[in-house]
């Protein structure tokens, strides 16, 4: 089977650095995935890369245990990135319909695509990772999603531009040749997280992903069938393990067994009787700590990242204004009681 038929994604994130090798069987059967690979991330703080060689290594080892369970190459990878430089922005494009009768063809709709590129003025240390068309005007004639075969002379579109730090992405593909594979291309996280989780009807009512991720929170905002707005916010799972660290006064190793083994989000579900033993968990250890204490800390973390995507969701006018609610993923989004916090 040729190397088309094979697809390596690669998730590099704060807490880990997965991969995963699909096969398309045919065009309309869904890809089977034949390999995976997870290491905890190395070099990584704050979904940027700080130390190139230790992501070389990290991305390394969880290609080669992908490799080996697909039997395949990952020789070109698909890589989801993250971090707080990334950003989004609106941007306009305009053209003249390029046939004599009017109608609008794809080599239209790719010119008004490299229109929107070409008018947008970016500074030189950043680098467009997606332009995202949210509709079309045709002379006239507002809000169309999709203006193929359809007649004018004037085509304009609307679109959101993510980029992301120019740094960023370099120290990245230098850190995936190092491991031996080159970057086919970049998706925002946040994106591909959409893609997974959320159905089109979520997307047409109106729906924010939020996904709580080692280091930082991703926000994703969906309405009418397309992304309206998104954003990196420098706060995650990682601060929610160090306030339970500095709150037991203790190591950050054993702070996230705690959180793990025993957290959760609402200090309402926890009797203020329940003690969980350190010495349990590491031998080094001594005395007893409060479930309830925990979870108070816990609550207080998640309060102030919930807070942080609603001022992002005030500052798009849609906080309240979202039909289809929120929807949680990522490693945060584990934690007993998060849903009902």
């Amino acid at each position: 089977m040729s190397r088309s038929n094979y697809y390596v994604g690669l998730d590099i994130g704060s807490a880990n650095i997965r991969a995963v090798i699909a096969e398309e069987i045919s065009p309309d059967e869904p890809l089977r995935v034949v390999g995976i690979g997870m290491a905890a991330s190395e070099g990584i703080r704050r979904g940027s890369v700080v130390n190139v060689e230790a992501v070389a290594k990290a991305v390394n080892v969880v290609l080669e245990q992908a490799e080996r369970m697909a039997g395949h190459p990952a020789e070109t990878v698909i890589v989801g990135v993250s971090g707080t430089e990334i950003a989004c922005q609106n941007a306009l494009g305009v053209i003249a319909v390029g046939r004599a009768d009017g109608e609008v063809t794809y080599d239209d709709t790719a010119r008004v695509l490299e229109e929107v590129q070409a008018r947008l003025t970016l500074p030189l240390n950043r680098e467009i990772i997606h332009v995202i068309p949210k509709d079309y005007r045709l002379d006239d004639q507002k809000n169309i999603k999709d203006p193929l075969g359809m007649h004018g002379v004037r085509l304009e579109m609307n679109a959101l531009v993510v980029s992301d730090s120019t740094a960023h992405l370099k120290n990245i593909s230098r850190s995936l040749e190092q491991a031996g594979t080159n970057p086919d291309s970049f998706v925002v996280e946040p994106l591909a997280s959409a893609e997974a989780v959320l159905h089109q009807k979520q997307k047409e009512l109106g729906t924010v992903l939020v996904n709580i991720g080692g280091s930082t929170t991703s926000v994703a905002v969906f309405e009418d069938g397309d992304l309206l707005h998104l954003a990196v916010l420098p706060v995650g799972g990682a601060h929610i393990t160090n306030d339970i660290a500095i709150g037991l006064r203790t190591s950050i190793e054993v702070a996230e067994a705690v959180k793990l083994q025993y957290g959760i989000a609402s200090p309402r579900e926890v009797s203020k009787k329940e003690e969980i033993d350190l010495g349990m968990i590491d031998s080094q250890e001594e005395g007893l700590v409060s479930r309830y204490h925990v979870a108070e800390i816990i609550e207080a973390r998640l309060e102030e990242i919930f807070s942080f995507v609603n001022i992002e969701l005030k500052n798009i006018g849609r906080e309240g204004l979202l039909p289809g609610g929120s929807v949680l993923t990522g490693g945060g989004a584990l934690l007993p009681g998060i849903v009902e916090l």
